[in-house]
Parts: C-alpha cells; sequence; structure tokens
C-alpha cells in the first residue's frame, strides 16, 4: 500500500554555515563598528551577543536574511527572550524539530475534513500516511503544503 512520512526537520550544516555568513556581514556593517556583536553556534541553537536590544533585532533580521539566502525556512526560527547581564545582551535563536502533538492533530483534521481516501497516524514527532492510490497521497501531499500552521513539513519516504 503507497505511503509518505510526513516530517519537520532543519539541516543544522546549513544553519551554521547561515551563522557564519551572518557574522561576517557583523564585520561589514557600518553601523556595528567599535561594538562588540557576534553570532555563534552552539549545538542547534545560535547565541547572538550584542550592546543594546535593538542591536539584537537588527541582527535577528540578518540572521533571518541568512538563513532565506541559504534557502532555510524562517519558520523553523523560534527567538527566546533576550537576557541583559551588565553591560552586555544575549539572546538565544532555537529551531523548531519534529511535528509537536497539537499540529499533528490539526494536519489529520484537515486531512480528514477534505474527505480524501487516506488513512494517517502520529508516530511521534512525524506523521505518516497510507493510501489506496497514489493520487490520493499526493492530493494530501497538496493540502498539507497549501495550509499554513507556521512550520515547513518534508515529505519523505513515499512508498508506491
Amino acid at each position: 500500500m503507497p505511503s509518505f512520512d510526513i516530517v519537520s526537520e532543519i539541516n543544522m550544516e546549513e544553519v551554521r554555515n547561515a551563522t557564519e555568513n551572518a557574522h561576517r556581514e557583523l564585520a561589514t556593517r557600518f553601523d556595528f563598528r567599535g561594538i562588540e556583536a557576534s553570532f555563534e553556534y552552539k549545538e542547534k541553537t545560535v547565541v547572538m551577543k550584542a550592546e543594546a536590544e535593538f542591536q539584537l533585532q537588527q541582527m535577528e533580521s540578518m540572521f533571518r536574511t541568512a538563513c532565506s539566502k541559504r534557502n532555510l525556512d524562517t519558520s523553523f526560527i523560534d527567538m527566546k527572550p533576550f537576557n541583559a547581564n551588565g553591560k552586555t545582551y544575549r539572546q538565544t535563536i532555537a529551531f523548531k524539530e519534529g511535528i509537536e502533538q497539537p499540529i499533528a492533530k490539526k494536519i489529520v483534521k484537515i486531512i480528514k475534513d477534505a474527505k480524501i481516501k487516506v488513512q494517517t497516524a502520529i508516530q511521534g514527532e512525524e506523521l505518516r500516511v497510507t493510501g489506496k492510490k497514489r493520487d490520493d497521497l499526493q492530493q494530501a501531499m497538496a493540502l498539507v503544503k497549501s495550509s499554513d500552521l507556521g512550520q515547513p513539513f518534508q515529505f519523505k519516504n513515499f512508498r508506491d
């Protein structure tokens, strides 16, 4: 029986490269001359450091631009609140990985409401969709792609 998996994952190597590009851009920006500001990639997170809150906002924009230049979907980005420690402001950028339970249930509901002849099963942080016809599976894929759930999805293990 044909099936595919819906997953939500990000290429961390591309995130590391985007972080390095954004860090290089800091050195060339006139508004960051003489200011201690940096991007640092640490185990699936990026830490931004600057001397003021508004600089962190500018750095976030630079990081999002660097990600989009590398074809990374910026809806993966999860901005944590900043914290100030003396003269330094720090903000951590985390990345959404896996499909959380409420979003998985929304996907199942969207597919069921469309009355497509497929079965969906939540398997941890991914969804398995199976059906008798390839066309039904492709219709389910298109439906998930078109629904805006604030998170990008990939489709893998498509089996005929």
